[in-house]
């Protein structure tokens, strides 16, 4: 009888150990795991500012975990790409710009790459002169690149595609702020940028072009040399009343930026008889008329001072000595030239050849 509660005790002391056992395995396994839960949970950067991981069809696997560890600085890569295995990302990588932004945990962020949410571009271009400058700004900010784009903008069958040639093409783009996605195609790009002109072009700027006897083409192209002449947005309109006149007379725009375009130097203080000579279709001091495209890609607010001209009879400009980028405009040629010679003499003064 006493053997058999001895063995009893036994038994019962072996089962308390195991049991404890367990309880601390369980313990420490939950420990560990209530651990990693919270680290898998929490913000995963060092930073605390947005960074952005642009994904594109050549990068791969590791170099996607250079990037998160070196620019978005990342607090821990071996457990991203331990999760990012588990949830198979790296079979799902999708192409992309995603926004980082600081507070985002590790969970959060795989799921966001691997379901291609990315943050579109919100993509702006003003103050651009060339194609190429402007194939420049945008590439640089999409995914096909400079270019790509700059390729198609030179392609005549792209631009007839579109409403317009290779010269007349760049007065297609409206400058303005876009929400674009950084993985869309150059064609699609083009489409979206036909539809803007398309919704810019309302019935009543068509009306107010067609009322000056000018195509909407004509008008961004008078818009640019208004926009080149003068640096005060207030004298927009007033610039653009004076071409008008100029053109329903029949004179010769002989506008000043277009030689400058047509030379290729846009710094040009002082217009010399040898830059007016130049053989080129943007020449307005050899070719009536307008130039056959922009000299720039003119502003919303170009366009709509051509539209909404200032009614006078001004037939000439030239810019005030005091260099402020304003002018004084006249009616007659006599004077013209008097003004002309106060500008003349104030270049002679500051040595400007």
């Amino acid at each position: 009888m006493k053997q058999r509660t001895t063995l009893s005790k036994s038994k019962s002391f072996r089962r308390k150990i195991v049991f404890g056992m367990l309880a601390i395995f369980i313990l420490i396994t939950g420990t560990i795991a209530g651990t990693l839960f919270i680290k898998v949970v929490s913000p995963a950067f060092k930073t605390d500012k947005i960074t952005y991981l642009c994904i594109d069809e050549k990068k791969d696997y590791e170099a996607l975990l250079n990037q998160l560890e070196t620019e978005s600085q990342i607090k821990d890569i071996r457990l991203f790409d331990r999760l990012a295995s588990i949830m198979k990302y790296p079979q799902n990588i999708k192409s992309g710009r995603y926004e980082i932004k600081p507070q985002l945990n590790y969970l959060e962020l795989i799921r966001m790459l691997r379901n291609g949410n990315q943050t579109p571009v919100k993509l702006t271009f003003n103050n651009i002169r060339l194609k190429k400058d402007f194939a420049e700004r945008v590439g640089s900010q999409l995914m096909f690149g400079e270019e790509l784009l700059l390729n198609n903008l030179n392609q005549p069958e792209v631009c007839q595609s579109l409403g317009f040639d290779t010269t007349t093409v760049m007065c297609m783009f409206i400058p303005n702020t876009y929400e674009i996605y950084w993985t869309i195609s150059v064609t699609q790009f083009l489409d979206r940028m036909k539809k803007e002109y398309d919704r810019f072009w309302t019935a009543d700027r068509l009306k107010k072009a067609h009322e000056l006897s000018l195509s909407p083409v004509e008008v961004s192209v008078l818009a640019s040399i208004v926009e080149e002449e003068t640096a005060d947005k207030s004298e927009y309109p007033i610039v653009a009343g004076l071409y008008i006149n100029r053109l329903r007379k029949g004179m010769l725009l002989q506008a000043d930026p277009t030689v400058k375009f047509a030379v290729g130097d846009f710094e040009l203080r002082r217009i010399l008889f040898a830059h007016l000579d130049i053989d080129s279709p943007y020449n307005t001091y050899k070719n009536f008329g307008l130039p056959p495209g922009p000299i720039r890609i003119p502003s919303i607010a170009g366009i709509d001072a051509v539209l909404n001209y200032t009614h006078h009879n001004y037939l000439y400009m030239v810019a005030k000595e005091d260099f402020s980028g304003r002018h004084n405009f006249a009616v007659t040629l006599s004077e013209h030239n008097r003004n002309a010679d106060k500008y003349r003499q104030a270049l002679n003064r500051n040595n400007i050849r």
